[in-house]
């Protein structure tokens, strides 16, 4: 083994690594932007986790953060404006990637 390669795998292991940190920290970002609308839109109990779970399953429509926007855009068209829908998607990304990082 060469330092090269070892390097080489240090940086393999640190990409696949972050990579997943990325994929738990976007799904954890929709359940909290799931839960938050269920919460503005009056659902408690059931109702409100059944309707984060529709949240994180829309991210699986197409690559990127628009899907996701789209359908929290279309169910708070009356309650909360673009500006500050994509500031809480912002938000919550942070808030999710720390809440992972303390986890472990």
């Amino acid at each position: 083994m060469t330092t090269f390669d070892d390097r080489e795998r240090a940086y393999e292991a640190k990409f696949a690594q972050d990579a997943e940190l990325n994929f738990k920290a976007e799904a954890r970002r929709n359940r909290l932007l799931g839960e938050w609308a269920a919460k503005l839109l009056g659902k408690t109990g059931d109702d409100a986790r059944s309707y984060a779970l529709t949240v994180v399953t829309s991210d699986f429509d197409e690559p990127g953060d628009e899907d996701v926007y789209r359908k929290l855009a279309k169910d708070l068209a009356e309650i909360v404006d673009e500006p500050t829908l994509r500031a809480k998607m912002s938000s919550m990304r942070l808030t999710a990637r720390e809440q992972i990082l303390n986890e472990n």
